[in-house]
């Protein structure tokens, strides 16, 4: 463990409940990556004969009304899982974070970005998700798409904020007098500083986008019904819920979990990023 990051480790092993989200989270992302070699059937495998079998030594999450294997199913449905994850943060970021910073640094400019951003917000996130998707069409890169425009606006906000305060910084103003360029502010001196704050909101991001691919999953406009992902799950066993109950506690199980984790590790990080907080730490142990 290099020395950069002991604090980081030392800081989540004195919160265990943090702890437990982090190292739920790490294990999510191995199955994902390892789901060719870690599930016993292929997800997509029929036997009918064992149609809605109850959990066993032989099928450990029981089997669905196609006789697949739940485990399985909810291995790959993590693979998806972290692929939405993934690229929901990737475009909020690469869209929020200019239109933050463009509206901070060039006024008249922001007037108008940061109405757009306001119109979209007053929209429920999955009335807007929903409305995307229709306008789209159904697929993984458009679930993406419409998920990440709903989370672009909180990005976008958060960083108008830092900039606006980044931009009355002393070295900003320095460097601005002295004849350098907006770019190389941007790059040099108000990027490096929004690291932090970026990426609790990332955490926070990517928990979200879990619940809105869910839901679009269930209502059936999120991936197409044939790619196992957890909200598909749903969707398809809803039906067996008083004779087959295991159909929906397994992937709802999921769901919940990797929501609340990601929520507790971006709480830590926030707490463990912010200068008062650690501050607060500092004078505790003096």
């Amino acid at each position: 463990m290099t020395r950069s990051l002991r604090p980081f480790f030392d800081f989540f092993a004195s919160r265990p409940v943090a702890l437990i989200g982090l190292v739920y989270l790490v294990v999510i992302i191995v199955a994902a990556l390892g789901a060719n070699a870690l599930v016993p059937y292929p997800p997509e495998q029929i036997e009918p004969v064992n149609r809605l079998s109850p959990p066993s030594w032989e099928h450990w999450f029981g089997t669905d009304h196609f006789g697949r294997d739940t485990f399985s199913r909810v291995i790959y449905g993590s693979r998806l899982a972290l692929l939405i994850g993934v690229g929901v943060v990737s475009f909020a970021l690469a869209t929020g974070v200019p239109i933050g910073i463009l509206s901070a640094l060039f006024p008249r400019l922001g007037r108008v970005l940061m109405r757009m951003v306001d119109v979209m917000m007053a929209f429920p996130s999955l009335l807007m998700a929903l409305g995307l998707i229709v306008i789209l069409g159904q697929s993984v890169v458009n679930a993406i798409l419409a998920i990440g425009m709903v989370y672009l606006t909180t990005t976008a906000r958060i960083t108008y904020g830092v900039s606006l305060r980044l931009r009355e910084e002393t070295y900003v103003e320095a460097a601005s007098s002295m004849g350098a360029s907006t770019l190389w502010v941007i790059r040099k001196h108000m990027l490096p500083n929004m690291i932090s704050p970026l990426l609790v909101q990332a955490s926070f991001v990517f928990a979200f986008a879990q619940l809105g691919a869910a839901s679009l999953d269930f209502l059936g406009l999120g991936a197409p019904p044939e790619i196992p992902s957890w909200g598909n799950m749903l969707a398809e066993s809803r039906i067996y819920i008083t004779r087959a109950p295991w159909l929906l506690f397994y992937p709802g199980l999921m769901i919940v979990l990797t929501a609340f984790s990601l929520n507790l590790v971006g709480d830590a990080l926030r707490d463990r990023m912010d200068p008062r907080f650690r501050e607060m730490l500092g004078n505790k142990g003096r």
